[in-house]
């Protein structure tokens, strides 16, 4: 009695020759049986069906059915590759590198293991540019979009010095880390985000289906309404009647934010500053503002990147415009002979903690190592007080719509009251 045993991508035994070329490779779907009668099944990349069925039974696999891979209705393309995934791949690279596999094998390794389209296209083309005699930065610099001036940059440096692999290592940890803190402030906007969703849910529940059995009752009474009830009664008609309307002047107010976010500098500028300046959320963004730019600053410097070029690269990543521009001035100012400890207190952006362990690294010879201590601290700043926003939100949003359901309550109820007193 054969036994069924599924096989999750049997690229190493039943691969095509080394030599093949990726374009003309076609994904297969296979089943057999071995020389014991075990079912077998897997998936292989094939220039055609006869080449793989006879690289099937060179292994000793009898093929049943051979056929192509069927393709997805939907996302056959694949996901973006995202930030996470990158910094997955630059850990790979560094510790198969560390154990000795060469780049093109460890390449070719890290693609077969990859469930997102996107990202197996890319380690390919990669690999293929490596084979073509391509350095890494060289191949990875035809996809600015995944990895960016930064991460180019220290790839570069991690080559010139001979330390690629310690360099990608670095980069894994940086990438980790900053992965950590983008999904804590996340995190920290979410639940305000949240807690004004779900009060104009509420609020337009109420409107809209509450209200107006409320209202039938009251034009019985043939009594005045109070203020405050007719002020709710008239938003009531306003939404039953015109909700389409609201509904998309909502929608557009949101696409429209998201347009200008993205598409003007001055509206991104004017939005970062203005968050920096909300209390508790202002302070969790000072904060990891001051994390990434310490942490990138470090790792860029521990990897040989010259100061000035350094300070250029990390700008961006600081995450928030405002630091950004005072990245740009510590540039600017350091390129004509000013310490980094100085040039970070002009822009009156850094606690005075961060710029006195800035000038200890520098008189000592650490500044990496300084640097890496301030976004530790800073990191865990960030983690605490997006716990404490979390247990605050909480209730608050209990309170907001207790208000908004209560206040409602009290409007639709305040001509029974008056009605009552009368009586």
């Amino acid at each position: 009695m054969a036994v069924t045993r599924s096989v999750a991508k049997k690229s190493a035994r039943t691969t095509a020759p080394t030599t093949r070329d990726t374009k003309l490779l076609v994904p297969f779907v296979w089943e057999g049986t071995d020389k014991r009668g075990v079912k077998m099944k897997g998936e292989t990349e094939a220039r055609n069906a006869n080449l793989l069925r006879a690289e099937l039974r060179r292994q000793g696999i009898t093929p049943g059915t051979v056929k192509p891979k069927p393709k997805p209705l939907f996302g056959s393309a694949g996901k973006p590759v995202s930030a996470k995934e990158i910094a997955f791949f630059s850990r790979q690279m560094a510790t198969m590198m560390k154990s000795g596999v060469p780049m093109i094998s460890a390449l070719e390794i890290i693609a077969g293991g990859q469930k997102n389209v996107r990202m197996k296209k890319m380690v390919e083309t990669i690999r293929t540019d490596i084979e073509g005699g391509s350095s890494l930065s060289e191949a990875i610099s035809k996809h600015p979009v995944q990895f960016d001036e930064l991460y180019r940059g220290l790839v570069v440096a991690g080559e010139g010095a001979g330390v690629l692999e310690v360099v990608l290592e670095t980069i894994a940890n940086y990438k980790e880390n900053i992965e950590a803190l983008k999904g804590k402030i996340k995190k920290a906007l979410f639940y305000p985000a949240m807690t004004i969703a779900v009060a104009i849910i509420v609020s337009a529940i109420l409107l809209v289906f509450v209200v107006p059995q409320f209202e039938e009752v009251f034009k019985n009474f043939g009594a005045e309404l109070p203020a405050f009830t007719q002020l709710i009664v008239g938003a009531s008609r306003v939404m039953v009647k015109w909700w389409w309307l609201v509904l998309a002047i909502t929608i557009g107010a949101i696409f429209a934010f998201i347009f200008f976010k993205k598409r003007s500098p001055a509206f991104q500028h004017f939005l970062d500053r203005i968050i920096l300046k909300v209390p508790v959320i202002g302070e969790i963004m000072h904060n990891s503002a001051i994390a990434r730019f310490s942490r990138t600053l470090a790792v860029t410097f521990k990897a040989g990147v010259p100061l000035v070029e350094a300070l250029d690269t990390i700008a961006g990543a600081t995450g928030n415009t405002v630091y950004e521009k005072a990245v740009f001035r510590i540039r600017d100012d350091v390129a004509v002979g000013y310490p980094v400890n100085m040039a970070m207190k002009q822009t009156n952006l850094f606690p005075h903690m961060v710029v006195q362990m800035t000038a200890i690294g520098e008189e000592a010879g650490a500044l990496d190592a300084m640097l890496f201590k301030v976004a530790e601290y800073y990191e865990q700043e960030v983690n605490n007080a997006v716990d404490a926003l979390a247990s605050l939100i909480e209730p608050m949003i209990m309170v907001i719509i207790g208000i908004l359901v209560g206040g409602m309550v009290i409007g639709m109820y305040l001509p029974i009251f008056k009605l009552a007193s009368t009586i």
